[in-house]
């Protein structure tokens, strides 16, 4: 995502390459590419103007030291002005509460349903909460088995009322049961609506009134760029709903709607989808948002998205296993299982600063794990637990049920060897002992 607004304001910091200072001319230059970037990013219009004036007044009360160039300066004044236009900080997301209640808002076909799964699954993963959802969209075909299939498929329950044409007292209903059964969050999905259409709005505004929910969230879709901050605008005015979140943003290479719809709503985007998968969720946070659009990679969310899918009681056992030197496939196997779960391997790999630029024309594939993983799964239980006995005719056995060939199962036996030999070492030698050593050397 903002492939085409990184490399549009990489071209416009070019402007002031091997300039010795910031003048108002070569500042006024450069504030027009970016503008015409941000434009064609589908920011707002007064949005790119108001943010071009501030980035211009900040840059001309700087005094260029000897040591900064004015090219990386003005990379810094536009990364934290874009930060400001974001929010600034990362939006708190509350969730305290027996059971804690959660509105979801939007345009049919944003997004909310599957949302409502990645959220629930975010918190059941990562806060180790026990959500219920509640299926409160009583217009659309098959919207309750939708749900129903995202739920079953993230191992969380789904309350409905098939029979019903309520949605306030489905969503209480759901707050009764998830008291009963002892659920401590209820995100409720609700039918998507027009802002033009009188009677919907006042049936969203009657199921907030009615359950006076923790957070209410509008949904919008990323793709649809300027009319999401229109829209959000429209239904903020009726709803005064506490956050945005945004969907799609990973097929949208503009990404217009996370610059501007802060700074015309006034209200904080709280989460990113960033593709299918249900682990595939970001909380929003302005900083790594205005780094991923300045190329800069996001460390913060790669970690976050990390934390999502880390078991601490999982990785205490993995820890034990390395330290007695038993680290064994199954336990790899397991790690990939972890890694998928994280989301877009190209997605994951471009958080990380330097490397989105490397890999912008590089495919990779969400199967790059497929011949690792059918080379695990062609191995015996026993041969899993034990990859010391991996003689000759078991590894080409291993091959021909993997279908691959002798010399990568046995480059994949090699670096899982040394891979668990360096973990080995690592955990049970002194770390600080061991950089002194290799200095020495």
């Amino acid at each position: 995502m903002f492939e085409n607004l990184s490399e549009r304001l990489e071209r416009s910091f070019k402007v002031l390459k091997g300039q010795g200072q910031i003048t108002e001319i070569n500042v006024a230059e450069t504030m027009k590419d970016v503008r015409k970037a941000l434009l064609e990013a589908d920011v707002n219009f007064k949005v790119a103007k108001d943010f071009c004036n501030r980035v211009k007044a900040e840059a001309m009360g700087q005094n260029v030291i000897n040591s900064v160039e004015p090219r990386q300066l003005m990379v810094k004044i536009v990364h934290d002005e874009l930060a400001k236009f974001m929010g600034g900080e990362q939006a708190p997301f509350n969730v305290d509460g027996n059971p804690a209640v959660i509105l979801m808002s939007g345009l049919q076909g944003s997004g909310k349903t599957t949302f409502s799964g990645k959220l629930a699954n975010r918190l059941k993963e990562g806060k180790k909460k026990k959500p219920l959802l509640a299926a409160c969209d009583v217009y659309r075909p098959a919207a309750i088995e939708q749900l129903k299939t995202v739920g079953q498929a993230i191992g969380v329950p789904v309350y409905s009322e098939p029979e019903s044409k309520d949605p306030v007292a489905i969503a209480l209903h759901a707050i009764d049961e998830a008291k009963k059964t002892g659920c401590d969050v209820v995100i409720v999905d609700t039918a998507g609506r027009l802002a033009v259409d009188e009677e919907m709005m006042k049936e969203i505004k009657n199921i907030k009134d009615a359950i006076k929910p923790n957070e209410t969230l509008f949904v919008v879709d990323s793709m649809t760029g300027q009319d999401a901050v229109n829209t959000a605008k429209a239904f903020n005015d009726r709803l005064d709903f506490d956050g945005v979140v945004l969907t799609k943003l990973d097929g949208d290479t503009r990404g217009g709607a996370a610059v501007s719809i802060r700074a015309v709503v006034n209200k904080p985007i709280k989460f990113v989808g960033t593709g299918e998968k249900m682990g595939e969720i970001d909380a929003f946070n302005p900083n790594g948002m205005a780094d991923r659009i300045l190329g800069m990679g996001d460390i913060v969310s790669f970690v976050d998205r990390m934390q999502q899918q880390y078991d601490e009681n999982e990785a205490k056992k993995i820890e034990k296993k390395i330290r007695e030197n038993k680290f064994d496939f199954n336990d790899f196997r397991n790690q990939i299982n972890q890694i998928k779960k994280m989301g877009n391997l190209k997605s994951l790999a471009s958080m990380i600063p330097g490397v989105g630029k490397a890999i912008k024309d590089i495919d990779i594939n969400d199967d790059a794990f497929k011949g690792i993983e059918a080379i695990i799964d062609s191995m015996t239980p026993y041969e899993r637990e034990h990859p010391e006995i991996m003689n000759g005719s078991r590894r080409k056995r291993i091959a021909a049920g993997s279908g691959t060939r002798i010399d990568e199962v046995n480059r994949l036996l090699k670096q899982f060897d040394q891979t668990r030999k360096m973990m080995h070492a690592v955990t049970t030698k002194n770390p600080m002992k061991m950089m002194r050593g290799m200095r020495r050397r």
